[in-house]
């Protein structure tokens, strides 16, 4: 893992030489796979839509492919509940469609990294519906049941995700117990205290590897370790999902077997985890010492809003924490759980009471500079499919809703030309598509050289050619307020980063103000000397 030594009156964090792994380099592409391509024609994208893209995404110039579950499920949770980790849900393909996309993924010099769920599986897993026969089954122990409280209620006062007023057990009453679940009913948690749970998932595992796999981003693995004696979560935070609150030592132990499987395969294999905590300091200790996950997800970037303190705060301490563990974070913005960044910063602009024009103008403008910061920062991006069109989440009408935790409008198929269908040909698509898809499509997009499809493509190849955006220092600056400045620097490359995150122009101070445009969010001075003033929400990248 990287090595860093952090400055904290200069706000400095600097990188002690050493070979660098593909995933730190890597810009990381989110595929969430029912709604990126649809190969068939029956209205839900499949591996066979996605594999036929692969080449839009090589143009484009992300690195790796992380695809969100495709394995065999009921769908109560699209997919994240499990029945068969070992096979293709029909409704994606088949395992030989899944070999061909690795095969051809690979040939492209792009990565694959897949979902794993190992903290719960489906209630329809024959694991389970074994565990569910009898308190005597085979796999009984494979999942967490407990007898009822002296007044019948639930064992504890967990509360699943979800349905904040819904207890983390529901009753089975054939066997007359409760049995853990800190998602749906329906994804009963795996009790990783029995042995034969993690040798079975160590063969999951195994099992991808061996079909050629690079990694895995690890569903809410924080939570495959939890406290045996499962004590009721403390009065200041009942009402929290336990999910956000579970964080015991023996999962660390399990990580680093993970991790020993994983450095046992050649080629640099990785996992980067869903550690869904609430505190930055407790996802970095998810690292280890350098033996448990390569990454982490760290969430407090994708709920930051769009102001520049708040930014600055989180960046200083996401690095902090990280540094002190030689750990190498992770940025993300949008993803299939939460509202789009674009619809994020729009909500909060309309809560301040933004007028429609200049809501209209800034939205736009929000989420190229967005763009600037998510690819200029220290540590490996994650872009979600549709950010690269600038998409907002779409308007999920009556009746058409389908997912439990209403992140539909997120995951809203991506309009791929200006045709009626909007390249989904066939069956009407499973949800509607986003705002604006005759204009915010790919094709239309691909044709259109100011738009932020290229924008983003832009960056990706500034970051691949320029050293110091890939491993550089990292240096916040002092700067205007309403603005964020970091300079990157690697040996002889160096860029300066400024970021107007308010509605007015700014002007910047010569020390900042110095340097050539090497790329700018709104393509204006695209070459020259930048001239030391911001554009309303306008983000520039600097070269000496």
């Amino acid at each position: 893992m990287a090595g860093e030594a952090r400055d904290a009156s200069a706000g400095r964090h600097e990188r002690r030489p050493r070979d660098v792994p593909w995933w730190q380099r890597a810009v990381f592409y989110q595929v969430y796979p029912r709604s990126f391509a649809d190969g068939d024609g029956d209205g839900v994208g499949d591996l066979a839509g996605l594999r036929a893209r692969l080449d839009d995404l090589v143009w484009l110039g992300v690195d790796a492919l992380w695809l969100s579950p495709f394995y065999r499920s009921p769908m109560v949770d699209f997919g994240y509940d499990v029945s068969d980790y070992c096979d293709v849900d029909p409704l994606f393909g088949t395992l030989a469609d899944f070999d061909a996309l690795v095969a051809d993924a690979h040939e492209r010099n792009l990565r694959v990294v897949i979902d794993w769920v190992p903290n719960h599986t489906s209630d329809r897993h024959p694991w389970f519906v074994d565990a569910a026969s009898g308190r005597g089954s085979a796999h009984r122990d494979w999942y967490v049941w407990r007898d009822p409280a002296p007044d019948g209620r639930p064992p504890n006062n967990w509360v699943a995700a979800f349905d904040l007023t819904a207890p983390a057990w529901t009753f089975h009453e054939p066997t007359g117990q409760w049995y853990l679940h800190l998602f749906e009913p329906a994804q009963p948690d795996l009790n990783w205290d029995e042995p034969a749970v993690e040798a079975a998932m160590h063969d999951v595992l195994r099992f991808w590897l061996d079909r050629g796999v690079d990694g895995f981003r690890a569903d809410v693995v924080h939570a495959i370790g939890k406290d045996p004696d499962l004590p009721d979560d403390l009065p200041e935070v009942a009402g929290i999902p336990h999910c956000a609150l579970n964080d015991v030592p023996v999962t660390h132990e399990r990580l680093r077997r993970i991790r020993g499987l994983l450095d046992g395969y050649p080629g640099d294999r990785m996992m980067v985890g869903e550690v869904y905590l609430l505190s930055t300091e407790a996802v970095a200790a998810y690292y280890g010492t350098g033996d448990e996950v390569h990454l982490a997800f760290n969430f407090p970037p994708l709920f930051a809003p769009w102001r520049a303190d708040r930014w600055r705060t989180c960046i200083d301490d996401t690095l902090a924490a990280f540094g002190p563990r030689d750990a190498w974070p992770t940025w993300v913005l949008s993803n299939h759980d939460n509202p789009r960044h674009r619809t994020r910063y729009d909500r909060a602009a309309a809560r301040a009471g933004e007028g429609a024009s200049v809501a209209a103008r800034r939205s736009e403008a929000r989420a190229r500079a967005a763009a600037v910061l998510l690819l200029t920062l220290r540590g490996t991006p994650f872009v979600y499919q549709g950010e690269e069109l600038g998409l907002a989440d779409a308007e999920i009408p009556e009746g058409r809703a389908v997912d439990p935790g209403g992140r539909d409008g997120c995951r809203a198929p991506l309009p791929w030309d200006d045709g009626v269908g909007h390249g989904w040909s066939g069956a009407e698509p499973w949800l509607p598509f986003p705002p604006e898809a005759g204009l915010r499509n790919r094709a239309a997009q691909a044709a259109d050289p100011g738009s932020v499809l290229h924008l983003y493509r832009r960056l990706l190849h500034l970051r691949r050619r320029t050293p110091a955006l890939v491993d550089g220092t990292f240096e916040l600056l002092e700067a205007p307020a309403g603005v964020l400045a970091y300079r990157r620097s690697a040996g002889a490359s160096t860029r300066t980063v400024l970021v107007n995150f308010t509605g007015d122009p700014q002007v910047v101070p010569p020390a900042l103000a110095s340097g050539t445009v090497d790329l700018a969010s709104d393509d204006a001075d695209g070459s020259g000397i930048f001239g030391g003033r911001l554009a309303p929400d306008q983000a520039v990248v600097l070269r000496p």
